[in-house]
């Protein structure tokens, strides 16, 4: 089979709109969440949210490109932009050579507000044309082949909270198999808008919290919901002696990829996380894993009871009990909130260079630790750390579960 390395990155996350302001804000341990901005809150539960700040799609797209996109699909432009401009691939691989998977949770959502809000007020004619294209969650991926004439497979992952990992995992398949020699892949996600997030809190998932520092808190006892986030992730795989044949940078080798179903509940994991665990068991296998080797874990981490309970039965029963306890670990979200469809591309991102730096982001506001949560999740402040393979896990309502393996190259 091919092997399959990262030669490009980009972000638009609430801890910045590049890949460098993103991994100074994980590595300073910043917090990026604060009081919702997009719309009136009085009426609402939850109140915090992580924002995207500042974003200019006028940077990545045309104004005519602009209007005819949703949110989500501008951000996902603009991260893929950055990825292609940071690969220098272009040029370098045939159309039909160059794919597209590109994961959303939810599509345009923002979009599907504003356009019903019409039908209400002013009637079916007064729809836009333009509403199922900007509302479907393959667009993004669609958009960004347009951009640079993909024209091999072109998909989107919608699985949830997995569907960045997914994504990137389906993609290094298509790679690895011979279907394409390089794929755009990652997650995007813009769903903090009045409707989601009254849908989310009713169903108990956000924390009602007012302070932003003690919000998104994965792993803690204190623990009581996640915080949504919105942004994109976008990385270019490629096949490793194309890479090296154009001279290309290498971050990593992605070397595993883990996929698996819980079967058990639209909503709650699995209580034995036994689908957790063969995610996780299938990427180290997949990557040679030895036991020996120096790990770190990006979990999923989102700030959810169950979740965080859960996910650490499954870093147990996959590494066993002794490798668990010696491995650092961390969640990302207490910094970025729940970026649902991008989180698993994002968390990719900050893997990759944890692994590339020997800097593991921290688990900030992990103050009050979880007797059931007991292993080390890199607590308050980032740890230098040098290790062998970086994973990377993303579980989703429906019970997907991805786990994604990265190793020095």
């Amino acid at each position: 089979m091919n092997r399959v390395v990262i030669t490009g990155l980009g972000a638009v996350t609430p801890l910045g709109n590049d890949v460098p302001s993103f991994w100074e804000g994980l590595v300073a341990g910043r917090c990026g969440i604060g009081a919702i901005t997009k719309f009136d809150t009085a009426d609402h539960k939850a109140t915090l949210a992580a924002e995207v700040k500042d974003f200019d799609p006028k940077l990545y797209m045309d104004k005519s490109e602009i209007t005819r996109s949703d949110l989500f699909t501008q951000y996902a432009m603009a991260a893929a932009c950055q990825a292609m401009d940071d690969s220098g691939i272009s040029g370098t691989i045939a159309p039909e050579r160059m794919g597209v998977y590109f994961g959303a949770g939810i599509g345009g959502i923002s979009t599907f507000m504003t356009e019903h809000a019409k039908l209400l007020e002013k009637g079916p004619r007064r729809v836009s044309p333009l509403f199922i294209p900007m509302l479907i969650a393959n667009i993004a991926s669609g958009s960004i082949a347009i951009r640079y004439n993909c024209r091999g497979p072109a998909m989107p992952a919608v699985t949830a909270c997995a569907s960045g990992g997914n994504a990137i995992g389906e993609a290094m398949r298509m790679i690895r198999h011979g279907y394409a020699d390089a794929m755009i892949t990652g997650g995007s996600e813009a769903t903090i808008n009045a409707l989601a997030v009254a849908g989310f809190s009713n169903m108990q998932a956000l924390t009602t919290a007012n302070d932003p520092a003690a919000a998104s808190l994965p792993f803690d006892a204190r623990r009581a919901g996640f915080v949504m986030g919105e942004g994109s992730g976008a990385l270019i795989l490629e096949e490793y002696n194309h890479a090296v044949a154009r001279g290309a940078k290498i971050y990593a080798e992605l070397s595993g990829y883990g996929c698996t179903c819980d079967a058990y509940h639209i909503t709650a994991p699995q209580p034995d996380a036994e689908g957790g665990t063969r995610a996780i068991t299938d990427s180290l296998r997949e990557s040679g894993y030895t036991g020996s080797e120096r790990i770190y874990i990006n979990a999923h981490g989102t700030g959810t009871p169950y979740n965080d309970r859960a996910e650490t039965i499954a870093i147990k029963k996959a590494l066993g009990a002794e490798k668990a306890m010696a491995t650092p670990i961390s969640s990302t979200k207490s910094m970025t909130g729940h970026m649902l469809g991008a989180a698993g591309a994002i968390e990719a991102i900050a893997a990759i260079l944890a692994l590339r730096d020997g800097i593991l982001p921290p688990t900030i506001g992990l103050e009050c630790p979880d007797p059931e949560c007991d292993l080390d999740y890199v607590p308050l402040t980032a740890r230098k750390t040098d290790c062998d393979l970086a994973l990377s896990v993303s579980l989703g309502f429906g019970g997907h579960n991805v786990c994604l393996a990265f190793k020095k190259i």
